[in-house]
């Protein structure tokens, strides 16, 4: 009898990968809680999906913190704070996340607004290192700030506020549109029975203002209801004033700048403010569509999907508009993982400080890549910052002991339009902010920083904050003028100091 020859097993085919990065989000979905949002694609999608609640990006401005997402590195580590360096000619060849996917037999592609465009991206979103491909950029992008928004007189202006007619605008749609056609077109032509599995990173430009958005959207929302979204008209008096962000950039659009919003605390009018809440809101519901149809082309059995935001975006708290802080809404974003691995029938939600540092390592775990090294040096080229979350995945370990650290730049005390101290330049920052959430406070310290050698003088303090998020999870009440807390305030000071270094 002639044995039977079996053919040798193939081996698991490992799974495709898709991130999504949404532009300034905020948790404003459903399945966060948010009773005003109408995000019924996220909200479907996060039903068979793992959801991380407290989620913190390293800096609420897009450049650094998406090199710091995709390289899995701190801002202090790429000395990336503004948009106008590249990290592997001005601090190291450092490995990004996509690069990772790449050197291990992932054919990777970037569609949208992945890494920032521009000078920390190479000119090139960094292709050829982290991409297979040159990454697809629409060709309605070079409108974004263009004069593409009718005022009643049909006069186009470039405005903050900007519902359109697709057949108005400039190719008769919008970037986020074409995006998601180009990622849909690129899962369609992988084969499903090829070899190598792909690493695509699609990038939404909304809710990133302006907000240009078609103009359905917007009957979602009733107006009225964003009136009383927060009560804050002004300034937190126990606020240091280097702590401010003076929203220079909604000042700026040509919807506003005539209305004599004072500098640089404002406020804007109730109407104007309910407003801009009411096209945030109906931006994002822009997007989850587009969403949705992205999810509808995958194969969600073969595919981890993680989505995200870069950073988040204030909505009047603390009288307070855009990102640019080190507050609360500013810095924490949505994170949505869903794995074939880790199969559930409803929403699973883990509640623990997590950092964008941190999706990563998970990734590469996810995919069953070689484990990504922890940093031990900043001269080590292939590692990251922070953890994995795939234990968490698996139902171990608890999270509970984890903190996040964020930072943000300054020119001077004072908030100031030149040098812009929403965005400084690396040559006019003197002052870096940290701030440490742990899973009680958020701790801020304002320092003197050098930006000539990157270093900074604990000593010359410009500003401090403490919130507890037990009693004030809006950063309402500066406890650090209250003795009762100052045992508090200096322990943090010192894990803090700890945690940054010299």
């Amino acid at each position: 009898m002639m044995p039977v020859l079996l053919d040798a097993a193939a081996p698991p085919r490992r799974p495709n990968v898709v991130m999504v990065i949404f532009d300034d989000l905020r948790p404003v979905i459903g399945a966060y809680g948010d009773t005003l949002a109408s995000t019924p694609y996220l909200d479907n999608f996060a039903r068979g999906s793992h959801i991380f609640t407290r989620v913190y990006s390293q800096q609420s401005l897009c450049a650094p913190s998406r090199n710091s997402l995709l390289t899995g590195r701190r801002p202090d580590t790429l000395h990336l704070y503004d948009f106008y360096s590249y990290w592997r000619t001005f601090t190291g060849n450092f490995t990004t996340l996509p690069q990772y996917f790449k050197e291990h037999g992932y054919y990777t592609y970037s569609c949208g607004k992945v890494f920032h465009p521009g000078l920390s991206s190479n000119n090139t979103d960094d292709y050829p290192l982290s991409w297979s491909a040159p990454a697809f950029r629409p060709r309605t992008e070079q409108f974004m700030n263009s004069p593409v928004c009718p005022d009643k007189e049909g006069i186009l202006r470039k405005n903050l506020i900007c519902p359109v007619e697709l057949q108005t605008q400039p190719y008769k749609t919008l970037p986020d549109i074409e995006s998601v056609a180009e990622a849909l077109r690129f899962v369609g032509s992988r084969s499903r029975h090829s070899q190598e599995p792909f690493f695509l990173a699609m990038g939404f430009h909304k809710p990133h203002i302006n907000f240009r958005f078609p103009r359905q959207f917007l009957s979602r929302f009733n107006l009225s209801q964003f009136y009383n979204y927060t009560e804050d008209s002004l300034k937190p008096p126990d606020m240091p004033a280097v702590a401010w962000n003076p929203y220079t950039d909604v000042r700026a659009r040509d919807d506003f700048k005539h209305s004599n919003i004072s500098f640089p605390y404002g406020p804007i009018s109730p109407l104007q403010a309910a407003q801009i809440r009411q096209s945030y809101y109906a931006s994002v519901s822009y997007v989850d569509d587009l969403f949705g149809k992205l999810i509808g082309g995958l194969d969600l059995d073969e595919t981890v999907v993680v989505a995200l935001g870069d950073h988040g975006w204030s909505l009047g708290e603390h009288a307070e508009w855009a990102k640019y802080s080190n507050f609360e809404v500013a810095l924490r974003v949505p994170l949505i993982i869903r794995s074939p691995q880790f199969p559930v029938a409803q929403t699973k939600y883990y509640h623990g400080i997590t950092e964008l540092l941190d999706v990563f390592p998970t990734l590469v775990d996810l995919a069953g890549l070689p484990k990504l090294d922890k940093c031990q040096s900043s001269q080590e080229l292939t590692c990251g910052e922070g953890k994995s979350l795939y234990h968490q995945l698996m139902g171990l370990g608890r999270a509970d002991e984890h903190v996040a650290l964020s930072q943000y730049p300054r020119p001077g005390m004072l908030p100031t339009k030149h040098p812009n101290s929403d965005k400084p330049k690396l040559r006019n920052i003197k002052i870096m902010g940290y701030s440490l959430r742990t899973d009680i406070y958020r701790y801020t310290m304002w320092v003197r920083f050098h930006a000539q050698n990157f270093s900074r003088d604990w000593h010359d303090v410009y500003g401090e904050e403490l919130y507890d998020h037990r009693l004030d999870s809006g950063e309402e009440l500066n406890l650090v003028p209250l003795p009762q807390f100052d045992d508090v305030r200096q322990r943090l000071r010192r894990r803090l100091m700890e945690m940054v270094g010299s």
